[in-house]
């Protein structure tokens, strides 16, 4: 049996390498079969099924094969989205972006003729810019649909491809956004049946848009500050060896703050990320350079950018002179209250498993509220009419008539306006923070956050916690149980003072438990109302790894 199993994985990989167009990944995939038997288990995961276009689009690792990002996949995935844009009667330019990674630049530019070999005309980026202005490009040239080849913040043996739809397809409140369902299964569909990528036919590499598509979102940004305010405020940044930098310096300088103060060695992109050892600034250490940077330069104000610079994380300074990374929740309800006081209208809007603080605060100013399932795709649609929208996970929308979709630069700018603003009053973010609990209690949020090789691992956990759901959290009973099956695999128990809410990972190898305390604030004041809030969440988090075994 093995030898048969064998010989049919030989003869598909064989298949697949005869059809692959990068010689680069036809050696590579020729080295593995011709070291079997001893690279069968390789092989076997390169070819255990193909990499499935989802409402992310592609993300995985750069590798030969289906299971891989590649040259033969990217091909593949755009012949099927340029097939399915026109079986759908969509007109119109697509807009095609890139970040710094490993085989971006490639990805896209094979994009681009694969849409004019279609007959549709293909817009490519001037260069490697971050997300939010590839999605605000297929806003401003009114695309059928835009490409970013990007994985964000994944690690450096990964790279993506995130589909946009402008407004003839996506609609109103999906003008500019991220696909959402039946659209990624249509686009799937459409991949599956493209046949041999040896007749796809490749045109022109399209046309390569100036930097006027640049300077459009430069001055646009800026703009969504309001003029007048105070811009004397200190600044460290770090784009983390991404694609943000030099867009970031331009915006801040277009909105009249001083060019940020940047952490040197990871100021220009670089695909290896040599100096963190994940790219993402929600990991512990990944701000590290930051932050002495910031306490270097005495800085107000530290300010990160992911790779591709779509999430914004900041930090405060503290107690002792130590900085604070704010959580994303802090920053999303220190940006919504910031707006509502500017007198910003429409909808806010967050996540399932985002604090429940910003709908206490949108109630207590008569402000729409809405709450989406997990993503920004979601989070964009919750209203034609959005002013606002975040998820706890660094992701904030500003400016949605900009970018409807999260955009960290635009972030960045809005909370340095805030901060500034409060700076020429004597007071600081940490200071407005204290203001929001003191009036509507303490909401401090936790994840209890489990990586696991085998992704079977999941799915034992959550059918662990479905049939033995807790009866008490934090010695209260659990008074609601919502399990969104079979639509969307995510479980929520909730007491008077407790949330949790729990899913897999849809973008990675885990399973995630999202935690929330409230605590008022009693006669003994706020620090001690932050200390119980503290202590209930160490407990909390002990409480559902034992529901979840893990």
């Amino acid at each position: 049996m093995a030898s048969e199993v064998d010989v049919d994985l030989t003869a598909r990989a064989e298949a697949w390498l005869a059809d692959d167009p990068d010689p680069a990944s036809r050696a590579e995939l020729r080295e593995l079969i011709d070291g079997l038997p001893a690279t069968a288990a390789e092989l076997r995961d390169r070819f255990s099924g193909p990499l499935t276009f989802g409402t992310a689009g592609l993300r995985g690792r750069l590798r030969a094969g289906p299971n891989g990002m590649n040259l033969a996949v990217v091909t593949q995935a755009a012949a099927g989205l340029v097939a399915w844009l026109a079986a759908e009667g969509g007109e119109g330019p697509l807009v095609i972006g890139y970040d710094a990674r490993h085989g971006s630049l490639e990805f896209a530019e094979q994009t681009a003729r694969i849409a004019t070999g279609a007959g549709r005309p293909a817009l490519l980026m001037p260069r490697t810019l971050p997300t939010p202005v590839l999605a605000y490009a297929v806003r401003a040239l009114d695309a059928v649909a835009g490409v970013m080849v990007t994985a964000s913040h994944n690690p450096p043996q990964d790279n993506g491809y995130k589909v946009y739809l402008g407004r003839q397809l996506g609609g109103p409140a999906g003008d500019g956004a991220q696909i959402v369902p039946p659209a990624d299964a249509g686009i799937e569909a459409a991949i599956r049946a493209v046949g041999s990528l040896a007749v796809v036919p490749l045109g022109e590499p399209g046309t390569l848009l100036d930097e006027t598509i640049f300077e459009g979102y430069v001055r646009s940004a800026a703009g969504v500050l309001s003029e007048g305010g105070s811009r004397a405020l200190r600044i460290a940044y770090t784009p983390l060896h991404g694609v943000g930098g030099g867009t970031v310096a331009a915006a801040f300088a277009a909105a009249g703050f001083a060019v940020p103060a940047v952490v040197g060695d990871q100021a220009e992109p670089d695909p290896e990320f040599p100096t963190v050892s994940f790219p993402n600034p929600e990991e512990p250490g990944a701000m590290d350079r930051l932050l002495a940077l910031a306490d270097a330069t005495g800085a107000d104000l530290a300010v990160a950018n992911d790779p591709d610079a779509d999430r914004c994380a900041v930090a405060i300074p503290g107690p002792g002179g130590k900085w604070r990374p704010l959580r994303g929740d802090e920053l999303g309800v220190l940006l919504a209250d910031h707006l509502i006081r500017r007198g910003t209208t429409g909808t806010y809007a967050t996540t399932i498993v985002s604090s429940s603080l910003l709908g206490r605060l949108c109630a207590a100013r008569g402000v729409p509220y809405a709450e989406t399932l997990t993503g920004f795709k979601w989070i964009v649609r919750a209203a034609e009419e959005l002013a606002f929208g975040y998820e706890e996970a660094l992701g904030y929308c500003v400016a949605p008539a900009l970018v409807r979709d999260k955009d960290g630069i635009t972030a960045a700018l809005t909370v340095a306006e805030l901060a500034a603003e409060l700076k020429a009053s004597g007071r600081t973010l940490a200071d407005r923070l204290d203001e929001l609990a003191t009036e509507f209690g303490v909401h401090a949020t936790d994840q209890l956050s489990v990586r696991v090789e085998d992704l079977t691992e999941i799915g034992r956990a959550m059918g662990r916690a479905r049939r033995e759901p807790p009866a008490t959290l934090l010695g209260a009973p659990v008074t609601e149980a919502i399990d969104l099956l079979p639509e969307n695999d995510v479980l929520t128990f909730r007491t008077a003072a407790v949330r949790v809410v729990i899913r897999p990972s849809g973008t990675e190898p885990k399973l995630k438990a999202y935690l929330e305390v409230v605590e008022p604030v009693a006669e003994d004041g706020l620090e001690a109302a932050r200390q119980r809030a503290a202590a209930g969440l160490a407990t909390l988090r002990t409480e559902i790894a034992a529901v979840l075994g893990v």
